[in-house]
């Protein structure tokens, strides 16, 4: 499941502009050219694969983790999210605590306190306002983050286009809804951004998954106080367990794991559009899991949302990639 590229590789392929380098060929033949061109888009689209497929599992686990802060609360959701994650990943990933530089370190210390400032932010938010605001509040910082960080023209656009969308998805009913949940969403949405950055730079730093596993240990034990203080003795009731161990699951161990894959191929920038897809996944999973139906507006926001994140794709793919260096 783990990239098996060095960290040298994933550095090249983060910093370059193309998502992943198109292989190049000269074949005799039109049909092994058509299979080598063939080959090279999907090398492309597999990033973007790894996000869409990260967006439904984290979704579709905060959805769940709604059903369960009646229980636990929503810093005793974070809690158990965060912490059963770093379990998880400890015994699955194994890091290496030695050998790192002052700099990794530093890069893994940053990310954690993002990972962590963004989850507590969010639950948070999404104890006082609708799943589907939240989100869509939320992907503001990473729209932004696509607009400030692209380079090029195109990307503003379809970064504008999906804002178009969110907006939409909002209903212009912003204003009404509650100020300080509002507040902890648009702060998610920093946190959002800052950890679409360094966990670029982890996937740069540490080999495979070793770096998320060690930023979530990072952000446990930053939420762990916090639980405890709201929760207490509801953290260690099974059933709550159980259910904040599928929410660690679905919304951290298993999207972390594909995102920083994807960020080791794919321009931030790029990622960041792609995350306007979240609002539209989020009201799925709202409707599905909360019973929460969907309006024609909703439905045609999450249409132009989609849309913009097609045409960011498109762009991205259809980039001549640089040549591999030998």
């Amino acid at each position: 499941m783990h990239d098996q590229r060095s960290a040298t590789g994933a550095a090249a392929a983060v910093e370059r502009a193309a998502a992943v380098a198109v292989p190049e060929a000269a074949p005799a033949l039109g049909d092994a050219a058509g299979r080598a061109g063939s080959k090279g888009r999907g090398a492309a689209l597999a990033p973007v694969a790894l996000v869409v497929a990260g967006g439904l599992s984290v979704q579709f686990g905060s959805a769940v983790a709604v059903l369960l802060m009646p229980r636990a609360g929503a810093l005793g959701v974070v809690t158990l999210r965060l912490a059963v994650a770093a379990l998880v990943l400890l015994v699955v990933c194994r890091p290496k605590v030695r050998g790192h530089s002052r700099a990794d370190w530093g890069t893994v210390l940053a990310f954690g306190l993002a990972m962590g400032g963004m989850n507590t932010l969010f639950y948070q938010a999404a104890d006082r306002i609708p799943l589907g605001a939240a989100v869509t509040l939320e992907v503001l910082g990473p729209l932004a983050l696509s607009v400030f960080a692209s380079r090029r023209l195109v990307n503003v656009v379809w970064a504008g286009l999906a804002l178009g969308g969110v907006v939409l998805l909002g209903g212009g009913g912003f204003d009404r809804l509650d100020p300080v949940g509002a507040a902890y969403a648009l702060g998610a949405g920093a946190m959002w951004a800052t950890y679409i950055v360094f966990s670029a730079r982890t996937g740069r730093r540490f080999p495979q998954a070793d770096g998320l596993a060690l930023a979530m240990v990072v952000a446990a034990l930053l939420s762990l106080p916090l639980g405890i203080m709201e929760s207490g003795s509801k953290l260690l009731v099974p059933s709550t367990v159980g259910l904040g161990a599928a929410v660690a699951l679905l919304s951290s161990v298993l999207p972390y794991t594909l995102e920083l894959m994807a960020l080791r191929r794919l321009p931030a920038p790029t990622f960041a559009i792609l995350m306007s897809l979240e609002p539209a996944i989020a009201a799925t999973a709202g409707f599905l899991i909360l019973d929460q139906a969907l309006t024609t507006t909703d439905a045609l926001a999450i249409a132009l949302v989609i849309g913009a994140s097609m045409g960011a794709v498109r762009s991205q793919t259809r980039r001549p990639g640089p040549r591999a260096r030998g």
